[in-house]
């Protein structure tokens, strides 16, 4: 995945999301960012979306074009009596988006749900990546 060729770190596969901002946006313009933590392997990019408390039914993947997006729409849920001294953890809806380039096997893109981590894994295709190649500046 990537942003004009290549993200922040050199690798080819991985990069920005929209507006520049590395690795998505918040979902509806909003200010919750929902945490990701991604992985280069010899083999595959892993995805890790910090989202605890949800069912995997509940996340939208998708990809279009070259952009892969990962999405949670918060339900409306009715206010609860509860006495809360404090809460620092909310289920808030989010959106992040990635860009996925010819490097990634699109067809065999999966994801997995699990304590609280949906995990989403984009195998590299053997032999697809390059390497740098050093520009010298005249």
């Amino acid at each position: 995945m990537h942003h004009q060729g290549r993200c922040g770190y050199g690798h080819p596969g991985m990069g920005y999301g929209h507006q520049g901002r590395r690795f998505g946006r918040a979902f509806g313009g909003g200010a919750f960012r929902v945490p990701v933590n991604v992985l280069k392997t010899e083999s595959t990019y892993e995805i890790f979306v910090i989202a605890p408390d949800r069912a995997k039914e509940e996340f939208k993947i998708s990809l279009k074009g070259n952009e892969l997006t990962v999405s949670y729409q918060a339900k409306e849920e009715a206010t609860d009596n509860k006495n809360w001294i404090r809460t620092e953890f909310r289920k808030a809806s989010f959106e992040r988006s990635f860009f996925v380039d010819e490097t990634i096997d699109s067809a065999a893109i999966k994801a997995e749900y699990q304590n609280g981590i949906l995990q989403v894994t984009l195998p590299i295709i053997p032999g697809s990546e390059q390497p740098a190649q050093e520009i010298f500046v005249a």
